[in-house]
């Protein structure tokens, strides 16, 4: 392995509407919008990673290629916060057994438990039991 110096400093996240995406993160996350500049809405940093919401004018087209997974020691207490707060659980994930939900404009998301779970060969896990 080659040492570097790189490191991710922030995820961004496309929003057609940042600062509704930014107060829902902001609450299921509890970090705090920080800053907002041009099309960009930022959270407080935490563990030295930034989150933000890029204002786009189109929303992305099919599944996305990368998701944030949040932990939780009660995922499923979580994904029914996740719902009041205006996100929405994913239909046809079920088989593999994770936690699938999406924010307010569909980005996908997993919530998983705290501390370690068992997945098996195909990628499939029963964390939800």
């Amino acid at each position: 392995m080659v040492d570097s110096s790189a490191r991710i400093n922030a995820l961004v996240v496309d929003a057609e509407d940042p600062e509704r995406l930014a107060a829902f993160w902001s609450e299921l996350l509890g970090r705090p919008v920080v800053g907002r500049g041009g099309p960009y809405v930022w959270l407080r940093r935490d563990n030295d990673l930034a989150l933000g919401f890029q204002r786009t004018d189109a929303p992305t087209p099919g599944k996305d290629r990368m998701h944030i997974d949040i932990t939780s020691p009660d995922p499923a207490a979580e994904g029914r916060r996740v719902e009041a707060l205006g996100g929405h659980r994913l239909d046809g994930y079920a088989d593999g057994g994770f936690l699938v939900m999406a924010d307010p404009e569909g980005n996908e998301f997993c919530i998983i438990p705290e501390g370690p779970f068992e997945i098996d060969d195909e990628g499939r896990t029963d964390y939800l039991g």
